[in-house]
């Protein structure tokens, strides 16, 4: 009797220390978040050290490197990429991955940092060359393009970085895609041209010029 009751009290144990936290764990999400806004270093590589999971997506659905980039807690950013357990490519909620942020914040250092470390230049849907078209990158525009990536990959809708450059980023990103040959002829699901999308952000001139170009072939591709 005596024997059944120390197996059970020692079954008891056992399943109750799957269900305690583990040092990972009970470091505060607080924490880590007011860690990734400030960027403190410190408090990330001891929350990693205790089994931090540097993929993890946040209430927010960020991984920790997309936010820390989205933040400038560059500190936080290298500590991160120096983890073993890092997948550089891996999405936050919407898909996007930290190699998209960069390029969408003009990050021309952290772009190519993450390619060092693996990350994908080009990927299927909304590409790295669509968010730094999207934003002020010109620099990374011109890094990705230099790096291979497709010029006129669509989106999931088919629009092009040069649609996206167009309403959203820098003219000289603009005068750059179309250098390089991007097809101002190219239109997305809703049938949307280049064109179309520099005159729904009140940007006459440049929509009139686009205009012009689709009369005639595109730059040759160097």
């Amino acid at each position: 009797m005596l024997k059944l009751f120390f197996i059970i009290a020692i079954q008891a144990l056992v399943t109750a220390s799957i269900f305690l936290p583990t040092p990972a764990r009970a470091q505060s999400e607080a924490a880590v978040q007011r860690a990734l806004n400030v960027d403190d270093d410190r408090t990330i590589r001891r929350w990693l050290a205790a089994g931090g999971d540097p993929n993890r997506l946040d209430e927010r659905g960020q991984t920790p490197l997309i936010a820390a980039l989205r933040d400038e807690s560059f500190k936080v950013a290298a500590a991160l990429l120096e983890s073993p357990a890092l997948r550089i490519d891996a999405p936050n909620h919407a898909g996007e991955t930290a190699l998209m942020m960069a390029a969408l914040k003009g990050q021309l250092a952290w772009a190519q940092r993450l390619v060092a470390a693996g990350a994908a230049i080009h990927r299927e849907g909304w590409t790295p060359l669509h968010y730094a078209a999207s934003g002020g990158g010109f620099d990374v525009v011109r890094w990705l393009l230099e790096q291979g990536a497709p010029i006129d990959a669509p989106s999931p809708n088919r629009s092009t970085a040069l649609m996206m450059a167009a309403r959203y980023g820098a003219s000289e990103s603009v005068e750059l895609l179309l250098a390089r040959g991007a097809d101002p002829r190219l239109r997305n699901d809703r049938g949307l041209s280049a064109a179309d999308f520099a005159r729904g952000a009140g940007r006459d001139a440049l929509a009139e010029r686009l205009t012009a170009l689709q009369a005639t072939p595109p730059a040759p591709r160097p």
